[in-house]
């Protein structure tokens, strides 16, 4: 999502060269104009794919409670079964695999989920989530489930439809292409946008392209902070810069954590007697563990996750994305029900805390469906400004072609003491945002090999008046 992801071509930087008495805006402009419209031009079709698939995912989370209302809701009844009754029942129902979290009801008309890893049929890294009425232990059915929000098929599939078209890692490289971009379009178009004479931005009265103009740059103002956000907490989780950024956050301190799973004491290795490792029976059992940790204060939602060998604690941790946040975690010991270790959300390092609430937001859980509603505004947003941008490449063109480019040749009027740095700058950012600095880097290479085959045919285009 962004400010002018699309082709706005705004104003023409005037043909006559720059006078050594011009200002430094007066030199960057043409740079930046240019800069603004080949971006747009390029890498539009890959902001409009993560817009509308975007506007789908903000709006798969309350289609998501409709088609699977049966599993997840039922009527409210007296009193809540423990909760190793309703894992057991799960279990007679799907003996297959092995029990990898449980979630117990966490509303009162919420049912139980039992997650189960290692079913046939069921996709990596995804697991099968069996629904149990808490009150009285009947399975309402099971469905395939992904991630930490607890996606169910249909989110599942738009989620990884946006985050990478279905074609695996390799998909990944749009959506990182479009969050590298997004933000330099947004940024370029605000520039341009404030330096126009305020008559010009005008939209009532004006017609043709001053008036899509007019439109795109209105509401590609007002949603560019959006689109900043999404670019920026895009990138958190992208598959190169998000690795930048991670090495980044451990370096400076600011990691995640994450509790420990060894189980201390001198019992550590010993609970495996009342079942095995990684079975939700194991040691002294779920209602012990989850009593356990209410006694440290984790508060619905929680998901329970079974020691994974005989020599590891349950894991008990808050799966709040939504505000306030609950991230609390809690290991407890199998053999007695000792808590062993304790993670605090309000311990995490500042940077931690807002990689989580930037991803939240991003995702539309961390203020519900209004959170929902602005992301799919904001898409919308995205998709309008792509169309106008287009339709002004179409009308720069008069009707005779599919639009003129901007003439070659803007960078010759910044002076040296402004490009250099600039450039510089450039480096350094391509560096950690590869997507972003490969794409430019061919882009400028065939720019320049273009320009050079034009000057040597005749037909140089450095200073060409455009309208």
């Amino acid at each position: 999502m962004t400010t002018a992801p699309s082709t706005t071509t705004d104003e023409a930087p005037q043909p006559a060269a720059p006078a050594p008495s011009k200002s430094s805006w007066a030199s960057l402009r043409p740079l930046i104009l240019r800069l603004h419209f080949y971006a747009g031009v390029l890498v539009a079709p890959f902001l409009l794919v993560a817009a509308v698939t975007g506007l789908l995912y903000a709006g798969s989370f309350q289609a998501e409670k409709l088609v699977y209302d049966h599993e997840l809701t039922v009527p409210v009844g007296e009193k809540k079964l423990p909760i190793s009754e309703q894992v057991a029942a799960a279990r007679k129902a799907h003996p297959e695999g092995t029990v990898s979290a449980v979630r117990p009801s966490p509303e009162a008309d919420a049912t139980t989920r039992v997650m189960l890893s290692g079913v046939p049929g069921v996709g990596e890294g995804h697991a099968l989530a069996v629904f149990v009425d808490p009150y009285t232990a009947k399975v309402r059915g099971s469905l395939e489930q992904y991630g930490s929000t607890g996606a169910l098929p249909l989110r599942t599939w738009i989620d990884e439809f946006h985050r990478d078209l279905h074609l695996g890692e390799p998909g990944r490289l749009y959506s990182e292409l479009a969050a590298s971009w997004l933000w330099v379009i947004s940024a370029g178009g605000l520039v341009l946008w404030f330096s126009r004479r305020r008559a010009a931005r005008k939209v009532r009265g004006a017609k043709g392209r001053r008036r899509t103009l007019g439109l795109h740059g209105t509401v590609g103002v007002w949603a560019a902070i959006g689109f900043f956000f999404l670019s920026a907490t895009g990138l958190t989780w992208s598959a190169y810069a998000g690795a930048t950024i991670d090495e980044l956050r451990t370096s400076l301190g600011q990691a995640t954590p994450s509790v420990s799973a060894a189980a201390g004491g001198e019992h550590a290795g010993h609970g495996s007697a009342a079942g095995q490792a990684g079975d939700a029976s194991h040691g002294v059992g779920l209602d012990k563990v989850l009593s356990a940790a209410r006694t440290e204060g984790l508060g619905d939602p929680v998901e329970i996750v079974p020691p994974a060998d005989a020599n590891s604690a349950y894991v008990v941790k808050q799966v709040q994305r939504g505000w306030p946040s609950k991230q609390d975690a809690v290991a407890i010991d199998p053999a007695d029900g000792e808590v062993t270790d304790v993670v605090r959300f309000a311990d995490y390092p500042v940077l931690a805390k807002l990689t989580r609430w930037g991803i939240d937001l991003h995702t539309g859980v961390l203020f519900g469906l209004a959170n929902q509603i602005a992301l799919m505004l904001l898409a919308a947003s995205l998709i309008l400004l792509i169309v106008w941008g287009y339709r002004m490449w179409w009308q720069r063109g008069r009707g005779t072609s599919f639009g003129r480019p901007i003439p070659r040749g803007a960078w010759q009027q910044v002076p040296p003491q402004i490009l250099v740095p600039l450039l510089a700058g450039i480096a350094v950012l391509g560096y950690f945002l590869p997507l972003f600095g490969i794409p430019l880097a061919a882009f400028l290479a065939v720019d320049i090999l273009l320009g050079e085959i034009a000057h040597r045919r005749g037909r140089r285009s450095y200073g060409t008046p455009v309208s």
